[in-house]
């Protein structure tokens, strides 16, 4: 591989967010030549991300990277970079349920999976958290078809839909064991549905939950409180100092205004999101499941079929079940509808230097 001469990408839409997908036959397979090369086609550490393809903000600063699985039953390895803008890091500690709505029709545009007539259903590892997934969508000559008319809060206009199966791996549900913990003098529920996560309700941290993301990161008292949370749960949750990472999300919690279950905004870490990532919906849909958890008494329960997470676009509908086994722990099963888009598929060139 020569950077020099370009590398094949496809830069695509996968639910709220936007990244670069490439083969890992095409990328070094050394991690840190890697991540080098990838801080330099994303053109950070810059907050304009002027010279590479990022967009200036930790939704649109991803990077999807995708290899035939060897694991008996599985198709695509799918391992996700979360590229910082303003920063040298590179995140592999999380993953991106949003990116992951692209992962399987750019399986199927590189050839490595080959779909049935109309459809593809495609099994793919998320090497980041070592959970697994099923992407169902339609295809038409052998193509993923793009268009259709699912719609996701925070994406304008329509697209096929994407059904999206998550089956948990090793982690358990709750990593602490507890329904809820003391985090700094917040009670929190530290929760892992694909993301690992604290909730925390809104007026813990003397806000009411209805505020925007910029009205939110204007307040540098705030972050500094949800930032000692995360870096104490992270601890909790046995992820070590996360300080330097992009995991635990912090998701403060309030009461529904849009006819939803429960209302939301995510911190990720420190921006706020614009809408809410994937898997964060699933952690927060089984945790306001749990009796007791935090949010729990909050939300708005129904037997509807979904459980829709309110957040600054719109909704989310999660569609989550939690149950326990004859130990008493906490299991969760999540299924999600997501859309995704091909944007452009060609080469791109890295800046030669960082």
């Amino acid at each position: 591989m020569r950077p020099a001469s370009g590398i094949p990408c496809m830069l695509m839409r996968g639910g709220t967010s936007k990244g670069a997908y490439f083969l890992a036959a095409d990328l070094p397979d050394d991690a840190d030549e890697r991540a080098d090369l990838m801080l330099r086609v994303m053109g950070s550490p810059d907050p304009t991300q002027i010279d590479g393809l990022g967009g200036a903000h930790p939704l649109t600063s991803k990077v999807a990277i995708i290899s035939p699985s060897t694991e008996p039953g599985i198709d695509i390895d799918y391992l996700f970079l979360q590229i910082a803008v303003d920063s040298r890091q590179v995140g592999t500690t999380q993953t991106c349920g949003n990116l992951l709505a692209g992962v399987g029709p750019f399986a199927v545009e590189r050839g490595l999976v080959a779909p049935s007539a109309s459809e593809a259903a495609v099994r793919i590892r998320l090497m980041n958290t070592g959970d697994t997934a099923t992407a169902v969508f339609p295809v038409q000559n052998g193509l993923p078809m793009y268009d259709g008319d699912a719609s996701i809060d925070g994406v304008p206009g329509s697209a096929a839909a994407i059904e999206i199966e998550m089956t948990g791996g090793s982690r358990p549900l709750l990593p602490t064991g507890n329904v809820s913990d003391m985090v700094g003098g917040h009670r929190a529920t530290l929760i892992d549905n694909g993301m690992p996560t604290a909730l925390v309700a809104a007026d813990e941290l003397g806000i009411v939950g209805d505020e925007s993301p910029a009205d939110l990161e204007s307040h540098s008292d705030l972050a500094a409180a949800v930032e000692r949370i995360r870096v104490l749960a992270g601890a909790l949750m046995g992820l070590g100092d996360v300080s330097g990472q992009t995991v635990p999300k912090v998701v403060l919690l309030s009461p529904p205004r849009l006819g939803g279950a429960i209302a939301t905004r995510a911190f990720i870490p420190t921006r706020v999101h614009t809408s809410i990532g994937v898997l964060m919906a699933a952690s927060v849909a089984a945790g306001v499941s749990i009796p007791g958890a935090v949010g729990e008494s909050l939300a708005v329960h129904s037997d509807a079929d979904a459980i829709l997470i309110e957040h600054p676009s719109g909704t989310f509908p999660a569609r989550v079940s939690v149950n326990t086994d004859d130990l008493g722990t906490w299991h969760a099963r999540s299924m999600s509808l997501r859309t995704a888009r091909k944007i452009f598929d060609g080469t791109v060139f890295p800046r030669p230097h960082p």
